[in-house]
C-alpha cells in the first residue's frame, strides 16, 4: 500500500545485464494479488515499459486465480503468529509454489528473487562461474544473498519437488524456514553461499501491512571485479592465517599484516597471463584502524623468472593511496598496454598493523580489446 518496487527491480535486472546475458535468461513475474483491477494496472505498466522484453520472450507475466488456492484462513498458529500473519506467510508459500511449478521447464537453472531488489552488474556471468566451480560437487541450493528468499539458485529438475514441498507444508512455517529444511532433506547439510552478494534488498516497506523494513545485505557489491587468476605475495609478516591471497579472493576474509612496515615492504599480484586493466580499487583498514597510509599503486609490464621466485619490472605508477583507499576507474588512459603484475609499494614507515580488505581488478574483455 505504501509503494511498489517491481518496476525498479525489473529495470535493475535488465540494465545490469548485457544483451548476450539477456538472451540466456527469462524473467517470470507472478502477479500474486487477488485484486483484478490492480493486476490489470500493473500489467499495463509492465507492458508500457518493457514491451520489447515481453515480445522477445525474455519476460513472462503470470497470475493464478484465487479459486486455485487452498484455505488461507483458520490456519495453524505455529510460532504463536497472529492469524493475519499466518495467512500472509501461508499465501506466500503457495505463491512461490505456483511460480516454481510454472518455471520448472523453462531452463536448466532457476534463481528466486523478490520484487524489491537491485542487481550486481553482470550477475548472470558471475553465477555461471560459481556453478562451474561447483561442477564436481553435489548441491541443491546455492545462495547469492544472505537475505530472505533473494538470490537462491536451484537446478530446475528439483523445482517440481520444491513446489510440492512448499504447497504441502504451506501453513506450517515461513518460506525461508521451509527452504532451510529442503536442502537438508536432499542431503545438502550446509548452506553454500557465495560472496560478495549479487543482489541487494532495496525495499523500505514490507508487503505485510506496509511495516517498515530497511534490511540491507552488507556483502553486496554493485560491480564485481574480474580479479583474473594470479599469484599474490607480500614480504609483510602475516598475522596467523590472514594471508594476502584473502584480500584478492573477494570473500569476506582479509589480509592482516604485522608491523613494523616500511619502504622495503610491498604486495605483489602476478597475473597468470598478461591483462589489459580498466580499473583498480584497493580498500585497507577496518573500523577506522590499520589503514595503509603511505603507498603507491603500480603496474609492471615484464616478468623475470628466477630459480625460487618471479620478479616484475617496468613499472608505471597509477597513483597513491588516500586515507587508506585507492580507486582508479580509468586505468587505460594511464597504462594503455597489457601488464604482467600489480604492486602496492609502501613508501614510508607505517607504525601500526595493516589490514587489506580488498584488492580489486577489472579487465577489458577480449571482445572489447579486438
Amino acid at each position: 500500500e505504501k509503494g511498489t518496487y517491481l518496476q525498479d527491480t525489473l529495470q535493475s535486472i535488465f540494465s545490469a545485464s548485457s544483451e548476450e546475458e539477456l538472451d540466456e535468461m527469462v524473467i517470470v513475474v507472478l502477479l500474486a494479488d487477488f485484486d483484478v483491477r490492480w493486476i490489470q494496472q500493473t500489467l499495463e505498466k509492465i507492458t508500457d515499459e518493457f514491451h520489447m522484453r515481453l515480445s522477445k520472450g525474455q519476460l513472462l507475466v503470470i497470475h493464478a486465480n484465487e479459486d486455485n488456492y487452498p484455505p488461507l484462513t483458520g490456519l495453524k498458529r505455529n510460532f504463536n503468529d497472529a492469524p493475519n500473519r499466518v495467512s500472509f506467510r501461508s499465501k506466500q508459500n503457495v505463491d512461490y509454489s505456483y511460480l516454481l511449478h510454472f518455471s520448472s521447464n523453462l531452463s536448466q537453472y532457476y534463481i528466486m528473487l523478490e520484487d524489491d531488489v537491485s542487481c550486481s552488474k553482470n550477475f548472470l556471468t558471475s553465477i555461471r562461474g560459481h556453478i562451474h566451480s561447483m561442477s564436481n560437487s553435489k548441491w541443491v541450493t546455492l545462495e547469492f544473498s544472505k537475505l530472505g528468499y533473494i538470490g537462491k539458485l536451484y537446478q530446475s529438475r528439483d523445482l517440481p519437488i520444491l513446489a510440492r514441498f512448499l504447497y504441502n507444508f504451506y501453513q506450517e512455517m515461513p518460506c525461508d524456514f521451509l527452504l532451510s529444511h529442503f536442502h537438508r532433506l536432499l542431503m545438502q547439510d550446509k548452506v553454500i553461499r557465495f560472496r560478495p552478494s549479487l543482489f541487494q534488498h532495496m525495499g523500505i516497506y514490507s508487503s505485510f501491512q506496509g511495516t517498515f523494513n530497511r534490511l540491507k545485505d552488507d556483502d553486496f557489491v554493485e560491480e564485481i571485479s574480474d580479479n583474473p587468476p594470479a599469484d599474490v605475495s607480500t614480504n609483510i609478516e602475516v598475522y596467523q592465517t590472514n594471508t594476502i591471497d584473502k584480500a584478492y579472493s573477494q570473500g569476506s576474509e582479509y589480509f592482516w599484516g604485522v608491523s613494523p612496515i616500511g619502504p622495503e615492504n610491498y604486495i605483489l599480484v602476478v597475473f597468470h597471463t598478461p591483462v589489459l586493466i580498466s580499473r583498480v580499487q584497493i580498500q585497507t583498514g577496518l573500523d577506522g584502524k590499520d589503514e595503509l597510509v603511505y603507498a603507491d599503486v603500480e603496474l609492471g609490464k615484464t616478468l623475470v623468472k628466477k630459480e625460487s621466485e618471479v620478479e616484475c619490472s617496468g613499472f608505471d605508477k597509477l597513483g597513491s593511496l588516500q586515507q587508506g583507499q585507492f580507486n582508479e576507474p580509468a586505468v587505460q588512459k594511464l597504462v594503455p598496454a597489457t601488464v604482467a603484475c600489480l604492486r602496492i609499494q609502501v613508501t614510508a614507515s607505517h607504525p601500526t598493523w595493516l589490514v587489506v580488505r580488498k584488492i580489486q581488478v577489472w579487465t577489458v574483455k577480449d571482445k572489447q580489446t579486438t
